[in-house]
């Protein structure tokens, strides 16, 4: 048996030396951390037999690279009988393993009783090694799949090329191209992202203002529901008159929020009523039955006030026939958007209104957000003048694509072929 021992800054380097030195039959004794990085003790020729025996007879504390490994130990005589002291039990070492299996070293040898503990540090660096190895694996893997979709389907990668640039969702940009024809006639291919995208959205045809009933707006704080509920009061007066509107604020937490819609009531010239808690709602509504329009003001809450859920029994139980319309903040971050119609799934808004769309950089996320759970837009809100920003989504649902689209163009971000193939590179099951 040929024992050496090689040096180098990392676990993979020691390795790669053992295998180019030793050959692929090396087998690792022993490894451990240095100043100099990692020290491993491989040997050729290596018996089994004559390592457990060298060992077992090793004075105990002795490391094992120290003995001669040539030199098995000699037969010795009979120990001296002693009267009760039985032979201290010794624990077996553990078969080495081979160089060709680095990931196994650890795995398949506990650690001996007679020698130290290994410094931790050198798992780490070794479960650092296997972990960067698989990193590189894996994105190689999805580099070849997506170059192979490229191939095979030209116009699904396209798609996906485009939704990417505009911010969509690599899960909803993955399940529209699955739409996509296979192969087209059109001369301009470019522009079937955006028709699938338009096909896709889900919008309100007849909103509830045009045919009255009970509306309120729920969403977090800073959405503009106040705002774009004295957007929906003004189209209605103008269209019908004030004599069958009424305004209802149930926002008691925030400061001067009643005062903000009183002011909206004032000028329309409709009245403005307030309500605390889910009985009083109820009355309200009771004594308002006659008319034809009531747009209810709620409260602000983020996804994660302790609040919400009061907020939320108060409306379903004092109001159960409202229609609700949740309120997205077209600015906001995807991840922001997807935890917020979550928050207000359980009252199961009938439809959404995107807000703020003209001070959004990209619309990629609230359409990503919609398209994901299946959310229907009532209305778009594209500024502050009332109410003439308030349209109605089924007359601009091409125009939010289109929009998307620009604003992608005016401030490009350059979508980069690693970011293509770890999203959209899907590797067979037995690769």
């Amino acid at each position: 048996m040929k024992i050496k021992r090689h040096m180098a800054a990392s676990m993979r380097a020691a390795l790669a030396q053992v295998r180019a030195e030793q050959g692929p039959d090396a087998v690792i004794l022993s490894s451990r951390r240095i100043e100099e990085g990692i020290e491993v003790i491989a040997a050729v020729d290596y018996d089994e037999a004559l390592f457990l025996g060298a060992t077992s007879n090793r004075a105990p504390g002795r490391p094992a690279t120290e003995e001669p490994a040539s030199a098995a130990a000699p037969a010795r005589g009979p120990a001296p009988a002693r009267a009760a002291a039985p032979a201290p039990a010794r624990a077996v070492a553990p078969a080495p393993v081979r160089a060709s299996a680095p990931a196994a070293v650890r795995a398949a040898a506990p650690a001996r009783a007679d020698s130290a503990p290994e410094p931790a540090g050198g798992y780490g660096a070794m479960q650092a090694e296997i972990k960067h190895l698989r990193e590189m694996l894996q994105g190689g893997l999805a580099q070849m799949s997506w170059n192979d979709k490229r191939l095979r389907e030209p116009l699904q990668a396209q798609i996906l090329e485009e939704l990417t640039a505009m911010d969509i969702a690599p899960d909803v940009a993955m399940s529209i191209a699955s739409r996509a024809p296979r192969r087209t006639s059109l001369r301009n291919p470019a522009s079937i992202p955006l028709a699938l995208l338009v096909k896709q959205l889900q919008v309100v045809e007849k909103p509830d203002l045009v045919l009255g009933g009970v509306v309120a707006l729920v969403g977090p704080t800073g959405a503009g529901k106040t705002t774009t509920i004295a957007k929906m009061a003004a189209r209605w007066s103008m269209q019908h008159g004030c004599r069958d509107l009424a305004l209802v604020s149930t926002d008691g937490y925030r400061v001067g929020a009643r005062e903000h819609l009183m002011m909206y009531a004032r000028i329309l010239g409709a009245p403005m009523y307030t309500a605390h808690g889910a009985k009083e709602l109820g009355r309200l509504l009771e004594r308002l039955k006659s008319k034809k329009l009531i747009l209810i003001d709620t409260a602000g809450m983020g996804p994660r006030d302790v609040r919400l859920t009061e907020q939320l029994a108060a409306l379903q139980v004092g109001a159960a026939k409202a229609q609700v319309l949740l309120t997205l903040p077209a600015q906001a971050e995807a991840h922001a958007l997807d935890e917020i119609v979550k928050s207000f799934a359980r009252i199961s808004p009938a439809a959404s209104i995107l807000t703020k769309v003209d001070e959004a950089a990209s619309l990629g996320a609230v359409l990503s957000a919609a398209l994901r759970h299946k959310l229907k837009i009532a209305y778009v809100c594209d500024g502050q003048r009332v109410p003439e920003d308030l349209h109605a989504a089924h007359d601009r649902r091409v125009w939010l694509v289109q929009e998307a689209r620009k604003l992608k163009q005016q401030t490009p971000t350059p979508v980069s072929e690693s970011h293509l193939a770890r999203n959209f590179g899907r590797v067979p099951a037995h690769a």
